[in-house]
């Protein structure tokens, strides 16, 4: 499976952007999809997740914000984020990972960067 991530760029607090990751093939019915950003000397934290099944969640620092979703016909997830702030500056990673009992396939993105100016 291949991610590409578009949609990044310059933004000014308060502003929305929308990124996208659009996989190789269709996966949506068994990955789970995440969003990861990485600012500059910190770890990748994981930011939000959309299950198989539909489930949600967020880290608590954009939650109300931004908002993941998918399109299956376009084999393409998003995040909507809106009222960035300029803690939200980082390289963000889209990332789709399944489980099974003997094995873990886990597919990242290339990175897309977001920069927000106070």
């Amino acid at each position: 499976v291949q991610l590409q991530a578009s949609g990044g760029g310059l933004a000014q607090a308060g502003d929305s952007l929308r990124l996208s990751c659009t996989a190789s093939r269709s996966i949506f019915r068994l990955y789970t999809m995440n969003w990861y950003r990485q600012a500059p000397g910190r770890q990748r934290d994981l930011v939000a997740t959309l299950t198989s099944g539909g489930s949600t969640n967020y880290a608590d620092s954009v939650k109300g914000r931004f908002t993941i979703s998918r399109d299956n016909a376009k084999n393409t997830f998003y995040l909507q984020m809106n009222s960035l702030k300029p803690e939200d500056t980082a390289v963000y990673y889209c990332n789709a990972r399944r489980r099974t009992d003997n094995s873990l396939y886990n597919y990242w993105g290339q990175g897309t960067q977001v920069t927000v100016s106070s």
